[in-house]
């Protein structure tokens, strides 16, 4: 199924809500915070190798609101509160991740998304304060890349000023995510509370304005980086490959929400999916590759170290997620 302008203007529209859910912090994100911090340390980096290419996976904070009804469209939140207790979540509280991710290739440094940027909440926002962690100056980033133009991905592109966060690099952007929220009647038919999504999305990719590349399925971000039409969640969203040598991984960007939901029930629609049905069929596309191939994977939304294996398990998929220990 294709959804049509308005309906997916419907669905984009809970995206927005969703960035107004309350915030807190849970025992088990305490007890990682305690662990992480001991030596004084913080536990928002992970390194790792590609080949010849580094990964630099960066935790930007954790959103924690209670479970709504609704949250997954096609499946009673009795399914889904017993899918997190299964995770040893609690079935109560819905919990979503956030991890950007540096690649150093050579001597080029890219970021691939940026996180919920300045003012985005007590526990939001942390990618700046892990690049510092990680040694990495900002003016040091050569490209940003962007999945998709949801604010989550697409905040920190600038300071609490307006101005670029990241001064000298290049942005390139799908093809796809600026004929939508770029474009004027998109904007002028959008529901009152979408509006703001558009706005951000002139503001924070504006400001690179003399400086911005757009990409589509196929085409080369960087070197060593390939983008991957994973559309549905928004109509241009992409995952991208990295490859150097003969090893590889999949970045999935929002191909799933939280693994414990969508990798386990790759059927399930997100409400933060634009258009549910197609977002479904490119996740179980994109999982299947994952699993047949071996192939390492980073998810925005997996918890940290958001890196690990697919594995298939009956109708639906599991994630191996990556041994963390800290690396500073």
């Amino acid at each position: 199924m294709t959804m049509n302008r308005r309906e997916i203007m419907s669905a984009a529209a809970l995206t927005v809500a969703a960035s107004s859910l309350p915030l807190g912090l849970s025992m088990g994100e305490a007890r990682a915070d305690n662990h992480a911090m001991a030596g004084g340390k913080p536990a928002g980096v992970f390194k790792y190798q590609i080949g010849d290419i580094e990964c630099i996976a960066l935790n930007d904070g954790v959103a924690n609101f209670p479970l709504p009804d609704g949250f997954v469209k096609n499946a009673p939140i009795e399914d889904v509160q017993a899918a997190l207790a299964r995770a040893l979540m609690d079935p109560a509280t819905m919990s979503i991740p956030f991890t950007a991710m540096v690649v150093k290739a050579g001597d080029k440094t890219t970021l691939i998304d940026t996180g919920n940027g300045p003012g985005a909440g007590e526990t939001r926002g942390k990618l700046f304060s892990n690049l510092e962690a990680a040694g990495i100056d900002p003016a040091s980033i050569d490209t940003v890349v962007i999945s998709h133009f949801h604010g989550d991905h697409i905040g920190g592109l600038i300071d609490d000023m307006n101005a670029k966060a990241f001064p000298n690099a290049e942005l390139v952007i799908p093809e796809g995510e600026a004929a939508f929220w770029l474009d004027d009647g998109n904007m002028s038919s959008a529901p009152e509370g979408m509006k703001p999504s558009f706005e951000k999305a002139r503001t924070n990719i504006g400001a690179y304005k003399d400086a911005t590349r757009q990409i589509n399925d196929g085409d080369e971000a960087v070197p060593g980086i390939t983008a991957v039409g994973a559309f549905g969640h928004t109509p241009g969203h992409l995952a991208f490959r990295i490859a150097s040598g003969d090893k590889q991984m999949l970045v999935l960007s929002d191909t799933t929400n939280h693994p414990a939901l969508f990798v386990r029930h790759p059927d399930w629609h997100v409400r933060f999916d634009m258009d549910p049905d197609k977002a479904a069929e490119t996740r179980k596309r994109m999982l299947d590759m994952a699993a047949e191939d071996d192939m390492l994977v980073a998810g925005y939304h997996f918890p940290f170290p958001a890196t690990g294996h697919i594995v298939k398990d009956g109708d639906g998929y599991q994630l191996a997620l990556a041994a963390w220990q800290p690396q500073l």
